[in-house]
């Protein structure tokens, strides 16, 4: 009775101070609006007193366990569930909450704790991931280069786009880090008449990028390897990493971008696509988005500012050459993710279990609106060793373009 009463306190100050566009309907029948409206954008299902503990501290990773754990549940469109949750979060967390995060988390990042965190998120299902990614199955932020296009086009105009930046010519050798299904050394092999080797830590991965291969008939210029970046041996003209060092580490990137240095030949070119915290301390201002992720989605991983991936580039023997913010594109390529993602459930829902499908809803949808309101960034970082003349660059960035 006592958490009850605190319960309906604190929706009455939620209405009267925040106006959140939420309406509460609890286990037994009773509504309670947190804002002022005719019809609420969201309406959330109270299951139980089970779930008060989780609203009376509504950091967004309160808020998505709720969720995952079926403790809630909610009504409306899932852009306006997100953006209410950001809106109830940002205003009932008192300050002293709201930097709970200062703290910068390291993890050790041993061959074995990155396998298991790899496997943990990428090891899903294929069919999971098929259901909702395009064709190629590329699973990192796409490139609209005029904004309309489709998401199959905007995935192979990334992927042209990277390895024009490196310039890829035919006969290069190139590393590609955590190469997901292949798409990328695919294109590369296939268009741009590259060697590859693709290495990843995921076992399904692994299989149906290696499967891929074959069927395109590409075994003479393409190798998949389940490895890890640090026992790969020689040295290659081109290396791109692609949503691969959010997993290395903070304290690891120095030894992360020595390793390419020492893998890539004098004259190489190297491209690091990757997300990164807009937060200069890199702590989680996120009211704890990053918390929920950390437990649900992406074991371990770790968002370093671009100033730290820069000076850690330069610590590790690279000179930077470009870097271009892409933004607007990963918060493009997520809402389509989340629409497909929302088209597809009751297939979805055939191949995953019912928490897993709650998890990847609210954390594609969640992702988006963290990259439209600037709370998590992605850079792409052409990279060179450091030391080189300068008229081994280009003039301009004209030649990307062309």
């Amino acid at each position: 009775m006592v958490l009850q009463k605190q319960f309906m306190q604190w929706a009455e100050n939620i209405r009267e101070h925040a106006n959140v566009q939420a309406r509460l309907v609890l286990w037994d029948g009773q509504h309670l609006d947190l804002g002022r409206f005719t019809t609420p954008l969201v309406t959330v299902y109270v299951k139980g007193t089970s779930a008060l503990p989780y609203l009376l501290a509504p950091t967004m990773d309160k808020l998505g366990e709720a969720y995952v754990t079926g403790k809630i549940d909610f009504e409306g469109k899932l852009t306006d569930i997100i953006n209410q949750g950001f809106v109830l979060a940002k205003n009932t967390v008192s300050g002293s909450r709201r930097n709970f995060q200062n703290f910068t988390k390291f993890f050790s990042h041993t061959k074995q704790e990155d396998k298991k965190a790899i496997q943990f998120h990428y090891d899903v299902s294929n069919e999971f991931y098929k259901l909702w990614l395009d064709r190629n199955m590329v699973y990192s932020c796409a490139y609209f280069e005029n904004g309309n296009e489709d998401l199959d086009t905007a995935q192979l105009k990334k992927i042209d786009h990277i390895l024009t930046k490196i310039k890829v010519n035919p006969g290069d050798s190139l590393l590609d880090i955590g190469c997901g299904w292949g798409a990328l050394v695919l294109r590369a092999a296939d268009k741009f008449g590259a060697k590859c080797v693709g290495i990843t830590l995921s076992e399904k991965q692994h299989a149906l990028a290696t499967e891929r291969v074959q069927q395109a008939g590409l075994q003479d210029r393409i190798e998949i390897r389940l490895q890890d970046y640090r026992d790969v041996e020689g040295q290659f003209d081109r290396i791109t990493s692609v949503g691969m060092f959010e997993h290395v580490g903070r304290e690891n990137l120095p030894k992360y971008f020595r390793r390419i240095h020492d893998l890539l030949k004098d004259d190489g070119l190297a491209m690091n696509h990757g997300i990164t915290a807009t937060d200069p301390d890199e702590a989680d201002r996120n009211y704890g988005a990053g918390e929920f992720l950390d437990k649900y989605v992406f074991p371990h991983g770790e968002l370093p500012h671009l100033s730290r991936a820069v000076h850690d580039m330069q610590s590790g023997g690279l000179e930077v050459i470009d870097v271009e913010n892409l933004r607007r594109h990963y918060a493009r390529t997520l809402d389509i993710w989340a629409d497909n993602f929302e088209k597809q459930t009751p297939a979805i829902k055939s191949v995953i279990d019912a928490e897993h499908y709650r998890v990847w809803r609210i954390y594609l949808a969640g992702c988006a609106y963290a990259f439209m309101h600037d709370q998590i960034c992605i850079y792409q970082v052409l990279c060179q060793k450091s030391g080189k003349r300068a008229d081994s660059m280009e003039w301009s960035r004209r030649y990307i373009y062309h």
